[in-house]
């Protein structure tokens, strides 16, 4: 076999693609398919009494990669291991270099923070040896999960039931649900009273409403009816005077570019995307994307990132686009540089479009539409954190009567700056006043035409989406980039929390596996000794601290807490409360229980065994059924497809694969549809006597893939592949031996 000149060994297909467009005929690419190494799954695979010493051993059925890449090592002048510039990308490097058999005489490591012709070459140009500092966090981070899912999940399967998994972040993560929760069931609601004065101009036309704020320059609150009659009979009996007049220009900043978190939050809002369909999407557009007449490329830099850092020539790219885009005006006086947190790892930059002058609109056409929703998200977030910053023409009024404060607020848009491209979108909005005031001056009096009161109640704090709770572990210190989406997917998968709409809320099993640990193992679940984790492995990746004591530190205590809790829960078994729902029992008529067995949730009769019956948890859908007026119920398929019906079942007959909607049609009053799938559908009626009925054709939803849209959702599904074998998180769970079926036992 003729001796390749160089070898370039990455991890995904579609990398490897890329990046061989870029170095040419002088070298060949090829992809790994993410880990090639690992401990082994059916054992603890460390030595717990000596070191910690890992055993790793090839991962099972990637026989063929590696001997392909052991013969191609072998007959390559110079290798270069080119996996994603991260702990765990350099920790495949080094399992590579062990597995391949490589010394280290003409082997090299580099990596692409961005996959650009230049940044490729360059780096090629200019590689490293492997930081064994970043391999010895990995290691760390890989036992300490393996330690903690092997040793505990066992105990929970003894204790609790079979099949449950315990880690570090994922444990971590499901507290903060369950915390929220109990702070929901704890909440007490606090009455208050809002007052609004709607005001009116007395010589010149002009009327304006003004909130109640406080009493002589005090905020105060309104906490009872009789504090509103007290406010009603002053305020009703003097008049009102114009106290206060603040006229300013506001300026409002651009948010930064994104970084992991804020990427798969934004994308959340924004896109209604998961966190790991987010990551997925971003994958293929950092390692390549084929665009016409251009071949592969590389879209955005690397996607896993705490850094606000941006390269000098990006930043001067981003000044070039606006100036040349929007004018002079559009861009600050001077270039925003924003400041990353302490704990941030700034060997990468922010996540940013490659190449600025490439934009969404002008490569739609080769991206698939969720390729083209994420990138426009990004490219159009980087943009905007480099432009000017919006100015408001913000109005402050004060009105007082007999000595009780009522202002209004105003602020209407004077110069768009970066709003002209992106907001941010927030979890709860607020809507900001735009009513112009009327031009009042201070001192000028004015008339009351009525009061409008209204009674409420403090409102408990929100459940956690996938967005805050991301948010919550990033700002906690729970977990890394890499960790975020895994975790959350993790305790989604486990039942231990489950989505309603788009909140998180814990299942009763995910709150009792949550106080045994708390209880029994407080340290996995405690917050801050999560965190001090993180910073320990931080203090590993920078050279301050030897991988092995911080696993021999963390073992001892836990080591300990385990066999008390073993003693302590000597023959007991923890039962999970039943899940009661409103759902009735068709034969005994009972209130129906929610059940998990090995095909997720169902509803089940309490009554078992005397009572065995079963059927599927559906969620009820807003609407009511076209036919009979019955709850449309949302169900599956067989073959896994969501399908929405009557409750009646075969009795009325209805279903359909489009989506019920909160509206009615304005015509007939029935329930409108919509086609499945991501992003904004129209609603459309269905009933074929209405004059607003829809046909079938002109609903929109799913066309027939073309050829090369079949070859891109293959592509996808090849990365999807990658991603999975490469994703870092704490899920350690040892295979459940296998049970043979019962003997069958004959009846005397």
């Amino acid at each position: 076999m003729a001796k390749t000149k160089n070898l370039v060994i990455v991890e995904s297909p579609a990398k490897s693609k890329t990046i061989g467009k870029y170095l040419g005929s002088d070298y060949k690419v090829m992809a790994s398919m993410g880990h090639l190494r690992d401990l082994p799954k059916s054992k603890m695979g460390v030595d717990l009494e000596n070191g910690f010493e890992p055993q790793y051993i090839p991962v099972k059925g990637r026989e063929e990669t590696i001997k392909e890449l052991k013969t191609a090592a072998k007959n390559s002048e110079n290798i270069y291991l080119a996996t994603d510039p991260d702990r765990e990308g350099e920790a495949i490097s080094w399992h590579l270099k062990e597995l391949l058999e490589l010394g280290d005489e003409n082997v090299y490591r580099v990596t692409f923070n961005e996959i650009t012709k230049k940044v490729v070459k360059d780096s090629i140009a200019n590689p490293r040896d492997i930081d064994y500092n970043l391999v010895n966090a990995q290691q760390a981070r890989r036992i300490l999960d393996r330690i903690v899912g092997y040793k505990l999940s066992p105990f929970l399967w003894r204790k609790i039931k079979r099949g449950l998994s315990a880690g570090r972040v994922q444990s971590a993560a499901t507290r903060i649900v369950v915390d929220r929760e109990n702070e929901i069931r704890a909440f007490v609601p606090k009455e208050y009273w809002t007052m609004v004065a709607h005001l009116e101009r007395i010589e010149k036309e002009g009327a304006f409403d003004a909130a109640f704020y406080g009493k002589d320059g005090k905020k105060m609150e309104l906490g009872s009816a009789d504090a509103v009659r007290e406010v009603e009979e002053a305020v009703t009996a003097a008049p009102f005077i114009i106290k206060n007049v603040k006229r300013a220009d506001k300026n409002r900043s651009p948010a930064p570019p994104f970084i992991t978190s804020t990427l798969q939050q934004e994308a959340s809002r924004k896109l209604g995307m998961t966190p790991r369909r987010t990551m997925s999407i971003a994958q293929q557009l950092y390692e390549g994307v084929e665009i016409e007449n251009l071949g592969s490329v590389g879209l955005i830099t690397y996607m896993r990132t705490d850094s606000l850092r941006i390269s000098d020539e990006a930043l001067a790219a981003a000044k070039d686009f606006i100036v040349g885009k929007y004018g002079k005006d559009y861009y600050p006086p001077k270039t925003r540089v924003f400041k990353s947190k302490n704990s941030a790892q700034d060997a990468h930059e922010a996540i940013r479009p490659s190449n600025v002058d490439m934009t969404p609109e002008s490569i739609k056409s080769s991206l698939t539409n969720d390729q083209y929703r994420l990138y426009r998200l990004i490219w159009s977030r980087f943009i905007a954190s480099q432009m000017a910053s919006a100015v408001y023409d913000s109005v402050a009024i004060s009105a007082e009567s007999a000595g009780y404060i009522f202002k209004a607020n105003c602020a209407v848009m004077k110069f768009p700056g970066f709003t002209a491209i992106y907001e941010e979108s927030k979890d709860e909005e607020t809507d900001e006043p735009s009513t112009p005031l009327p031009d009042l001056h201070e001192g000028e009096e004015v008339k009351l035409k009525k009061l409008t009161k209204e009674q409420k109640f403090t409102q408990p704090p929100a459940r956690y989406s996938e967005a805050t709770l991301i948010r919550e572990m990033e700002e906690t210190g729970i977990g890394r980039p890499s960790t975020y989406a895994p975790t959350v997917s993790t305790i989604l998968d486990r039942e231990y929390v489950v989505k309603e709409g788009k909140y998180l809320r814990p299942t009763p099993l995910g709150e009792v596996v949550t106080k045994l640990m708390e209880d029994r193992f407080s340290d996995i679940v405690d917050l801050k000794f999560t965190a001090r984790m993180e910073q320990e492995l931080d203090s590993v990746e920078k050279g301050e601290k030897q991988w092995k004591s911080v696993l021999s530190e963390f073992y001892g205590p836990f080591e300990h807490s385990l066999e008390d809790a073993e003693k302590a829960l000597d023959n007991e078994r923890i039962k999970i409360p039943a899940e009661e729902t409103e759902e009735i029992c068709e034969v005994c008529g009972r209130k129906m229980v929610i059940k998990s067995g090995r095909f997720g949730r169902f509803l089940a009769c309490p009554g078992y065994p005397e009572c065995t019956f079963t059927k599927p948890l559906v969620e009820e859908m807003p609407g009511q059924c076209p036919k009979c007026g019955g709850r449309i119920l949302k169900r599956k398929s067989k073959k896994g497809y969501t399908y929405y019906a009557c409750e009646k079942g075969a009795a009325c007959g209805f279903m359909t694969w489009d989506v019920p909607t909160k509206e009615v049609c304005p015509e007939c009053g029935q329930t409108m549809f919509k086609k499945s799938g991501r992003g904004f559908k129209k609603p459309f009626c269905i009933n074929e006597q209405c004059p607003n009925f829809t046909p079938e054709d002109k609903r929109g939803g799913y066309k027939k893939k073309t050829a090369d849209e079949t070859k891109t959702t293959e592509a996808a599904k090849n990365e999807a592949a990658v991603e999975e074998n490469t994703a870092s998180a704490d899920v350690e769970t040892p295979a459940p031996k296998k049970r043979g079926r019962p003997k069958k036992v004959k009846a005397e």
